[in-house]
This record gives structure tokens, C-alpha cells and sequence, in this order.
């Protein structure tokens, strides 16, 4: 499937686009997931997901933070209780739900990733996120992005 990146919208209450994330949503403090607020879902979608991604950790592939799955396509907030209200998948830290931002100590601000993917089909079970990306490539109908800082 090519780009698509018409409508569909992601944004937080909690932060804006670029700026930094709260203390609350760290993994080793609160860990509290931010409130995403969702738009613009094309008509033909069944099924929305969420991952957030650190592309900026010390890793070859990054470190994925949130798989989150079973979003109906008429949701258009995902809040903090998103892991008891949806089916949370893998995250790199060896857990499933919500794992907030942890960069390593002095390796300078690290950019949170949350991904929206609106799907044409429902996601079975709760993949990684590679596993996701590989097996729904083509049932991605949109997606969109915005992205918190988060340093130490």
C-alpha cells in the first residue's frame, strides 16, 4: 500500500507535538500512558492500533514502548486506563502495556513516537511491534504520528 497520510490525526492533551513529556509518564516514576486524542479515521476503517517507538535508543532497531490493539474505529480517546480498555501487546521491556520513556542517563532527549494506524482489518492476538508492522503492512488504510521528548 502507498503513503497515506490524508486526515488522520494524533494529538495529547499532555504535550504537544515535539515538546517534552512529562515526568508522570516515565516507566521508573508513574509510568502514567498519555491521553491521545484521534480524528480524521477513514470511513473503511474496522480497527485502530497504537505503538509508541523510540527510535533513538541504543539499539539496532530502537525500543518499542506500547503495542496497543482491539481500538474500535469510532474511538477517539485513548486515556491512561487504555491497557485495561483494549488489548495491550509486547513492549522491549519484556512486559505488555504502557512502558514510558527511560533513556539512559545522560544520552540526551530521546523522541517518543506515537503512532496511530487505522486498518482495514481487525489485528489478531497482541504482536510486537515488528511482528504488526510486517504481518498488517497491507491493511494499513492511514497512519500518523506525533512525537514527545523525553530526556534525563
Amino acid at each position: 500500500m502507498g503513503l497515506n497520510i490524508q486526515d488522520l490525526a494524533i494529538s495529547s492533551r499532555e504535550f504537544v507535538d515535539r515538546g517534552p513529556l512529562e515526568d508522570r509518564h516515565a516507566n521508573d516514576l508513574e509510568n502514567e500512558a498519555p491521553s491521545l486524542l484521534i480524528d480524521g479515521v477513514p470511513d473503511e476503517a474496522v480497527e485502530l492500533a497504537i505503538i509508541c517507538h523510540d527510535p533513538d535508543a541504543p539499539l539496532p532497531d530502537g525500543f518499542t514502548h506500547w503495542t496497543l490493539y482491539g481500538i474500535p474505529a469510532d474511538v477517539t480517546e485513548v486515556g491512561p486506563d487504555a491497557d485495561a480498555t483494549y488489548r495491550p501487546g509486547p513492549n522491549d521491556f519484556g512486559g505488555t502495556g504502557y512502558g514510558g520513556p527511560q533513556p539512559p542517563d545522560g544520552h540526551g532527549p530521546h523522541a517518543y513516537y506515537f503512532w496511530v494506524y487505522a486498518l482495514d482489518r481487525k489485528v489478531d492476538g497482541s504482536p510486537t511491534r515488528r511482528a504488526f508492522l510486517d504481518t498488517y503492512a497491507d491493511a494499513i488504510i492511514e497512519q500518523n504520528r506525533t512525537v514527545g521528548i523525553y530526556e534525563r
